[in-house]
């Protein structure tokens, strides 16, 4: 059975980071594009990044987020470094259900999704 888990979230005062990861099971991850979404409270899922499939660096909508992969632990990663308040939501990883196409950052895209993590950012 195809899963996502996420973990890492938490409480961070403004300025600080945190490393969220996508632990898959059940598929390769690395064969598949993933990305990670942000909900915030009142707002639609937005993509922040993701990563084609296939390759070890993706985009990220800002340049304090980097997305990357751990092949061998089936683990996807999001550092995000200066986070500030509006940073604050659920954020989700997905796959894209077609295995080896690049990226596109849209929630649509994607079929299958963890369950998502709790980021707060506040001081």
């Amino acid at each position: 059975q195809l899963q996502l888990v996420e973990s890492g979230g938490g409480l961070v005062q403004p300025g600080g980071s945190l490393r969220l990861s996508c632990a898959a099971s059940g598929f390769t991850l690395e064969n598949y594009s993933i990305g990670w979404f942000r909900q915030a409270p009142g707002k639609d899922r937005a993509g922040v990044s993701c990563i084609s499939a296939n390759t070890d660096f993706g985009d990220s909508i800002k340049a304090r987020f980097t997305i990357s992969r751990d092949n061998a632990a089936n683990t996807v990663y999001l550092l995000m470094n200066n986070l500030t308040p509006e940073d604050t939501g659920v954020y989700y990883c997905a796959a894209d259900p077609e295995p080896n196409v690049q990226a596109i950052c849209v929630s649509s895209r994607y079929r299958y999704w963890g369950q998502g993590t709790q980021v707060t950012v506040s001081s």
